[in-house]
């Protein structure tokens, strides 16, 4: 058996009612008539006051009999139930967990931080209870687990991996659900909902780190030069086409591979650079 199972204990007024009654009518009548048996009455009073608790909004208590699972009480307000009743109190709040960064492996074996965070609650609070020893610690451990074997099935980034479609570092929605489902299915067994979770830190490891920053910066000018040197020679192009269509010079192909370098080292160059141009080359 792993069912929750609900149940609605005697309200605790009517119940404090009845305890007052009985103790002052016990204690009244020793008193008064001075009979001893009244006593019963008083330890009686004494001995149901232990079945009085409280249960405080998004809160519940799960009520054990001599080891026997009674059931869980979710309603809010003043009960009471069986004194010899262990009453164990389970919050059903969502809760926040971040996790440590632990260091791991990637898919390529660059070790990298990741951590998570982590967004839950209960919602089977017999399983929370009963199938683990301590609910909040299970979370802790499948959590560092989950995080873990997520980190191992994706590369950091596709810079080992060009053929990578999802990657840590720029396929967070499909890495978040992934990593949703996987702690799902793992805290399921005590009850746990998984309401959200997604990656909180992600970083190369420091012995790593500031390799792996050069080459994120050698790729970008790479990237940059190509987008220049590209631009460049459609504005070169473009030049010689206009040139030669308003037919201002006279253009051989010599004269052509001329004006191009003196173009290219122009638009391509770092600084400011002004091109020695042969006046015997371009004639007007």
């Amino acid at each position: 058996m792993n069912q929750e199972k609900e149940t609605s204990p005697i309200s605790g007024y009517i119940m404090l009612t009845v305890v007052i009654l009985i103790f002052f009518a016990s204690l009244f009548g020793l008193l008064a008539i001075k009979n001893p048996f009244l006593i019963l009455g008083i330890l009686i009073s004494i001995v149901l006051c232990p079945g009085f608790f409280f249960v405080n909004p998004n809160s519940s208590r799960v009520l054990v009999l001599f080891g026997e699972y009674k059931g869980t009480v979710k309603q809010n307000g003043f009960f009471w139930v069986n004194p010899f009743y262990l009453k164990t109190n389970i919050s059903l709040r969502a809760r926040n967990f971040d996790s440590e960064r632990v260091k791991v492996n990637d898919k390529v074996g660059n070790p990298i931080l990741i951590g998570v965070i982590l967004v839950w609650q209960v919602k089977n609070t017999f399983k929370a209870a009963f199938e683990v020893d301590n609910y909040e610690e299970f979370v802790r451990i499948q959590s560092d687990a989950a995080v873990r074997k997520l980190a191992g099935q994706y590369p950091y980034d596709n810079f080992e991996d060009d053929e990578a479609e999802i990657t840590l570092r720029s396929g967070l929605d499909e890495v978040n659900h992934a990593l949703e489902e996987n702690l799902s299915k793992r805290l399921d067994i005590a009850g746990i909902k998984v309401i959200e979770a997604r990656i909180g830190y992600l970083a190369y490891a420091s012995e790593i780190a500031s390799a792996m920053l050069r080459r994120q910066q050698a790729t970008a000018i790479v990237a940059a030069r190509h987008k220049i040197v590209e631009g460049a020679v459609s504005m070169v192009q473009m030049a010689i086409d206009d040139l030669s269509k308003r037919e201002v010079i006279e253009l051989d192909e010599e004269r052509k591979a001329a004006m191009v370098s003196n173009l290219m080292v122009v638009l391509c160059a770092d600084k400011d650079v002004t091109p020695v141009v042969n006046s015997g080359t371009l004639n007007h």
